[in-house]
């Protein structure tokens, strides 16, 4: 049996990159997927279509992830379409770089809003789903620098960490329900985010890396997947390093 058989997950900002990725694990485990993104334009439906191949039902939904209340309607959308929520991947996010003393309020704002506001939203939509059921389990994508820190990423770095704690929060609240809750903290993965960084930058991010390469978007989504299933079962308010060693 596979191991997602019989389950729906929600996955946020998987039109694309990670969120594309897990999706696409999930449901060659047998998961039934229902994703979000800002849009679903032509890349959306490509990634519906892909996911669908594979056997299950799927269906992407255009949402801001960071509204309350788009966020809301999705779920309750989804619950229309699928019947239940099983697996919350908090996965949407965005970067917007710079030194404090440069930085702008609304680059604060909106990497806050989108990171972190946007993990609470789904939480607090899913929680009553999830407690009906008496079972879920929820993931925060979250960081390295979301533990470490980085100069250049306070933003970013604070929305991260601000995952973290999410995550561990919602685990002792919602435990006794039988609904967990974890993070994942990538280090440096191969996406069309990193991608756009200059080359001697990802050069050196490679030197810092133990096992001396970037991770995949499949690396992350095969730790999603154990956080996921029941595999998992005993697994809850914990944060699992995605890193090659560089965050030991």
């Amino acid at each position: 049996m596979k191991l997602l058989e019989g389950k729906t997950a929600l996955i946020t900002g998987a039109a694309r990159g990670i969120g594309k990725a897990i999706a696409l694990k999930f449901a060659a485990e047998g998961a039934d997927i229902a994703f979000t993104d800002l849009v679903i334009d032509e890349v959306g439906k490509a990634t519906e279509q892909e996911i669908a191949s594979l056997g299950v039902k799927c269906k992407g939904y255009a949402s801001n992830a960071a509204s309350f209340e788009e966020s809301h309607q999705v779920v309750e959308q989804v619950m229309k379409d699928f019947g239940r929520i099983d697996v919350l991947i908090n996965n949407a996010g965005i970067t917007k770089d710079g030194l404090i003393m440069r930085m702008s309020e609304q680059q604060w704002d909106a990497v806050i809003n989108v990171n972190l506001k946007s993990a609470f939203n789904f939480i607090h939509a899913v929680t009553p789903v999830m407690m009906r059921q008496r079972s879920g389990s929820i993931v925060n994508m979250s960081s390295v620098v979301g533990v470490s820190g980085n100069a250049g990423q306070i933003n970013y770095s604070a929305s991260k960490a601000g995952m973290i704690g999410l995550a561990k929060s919602t685990a002792k609240e919602l435990g006794s329900r039988g609904i967990r809750a974890n993070a994942i903290a990538p280090g440096f993965i191969v996406t069309e985010m990193t991608g756009q960084l200059p080359e001697e930058v990802r050069n050196e991010w490679a030197k810092q890396i133990p096992l001396r390469r970037g991770g995949t978007p499949e690396d992350v989504a095969n730790v999603a997947l154990f956080l996921a299933s029941d595999l998992s079962s005993y697994v809850s308010g914990q944060v699992i390093h995605v890193c090659g060693g560089m965050n030991t």
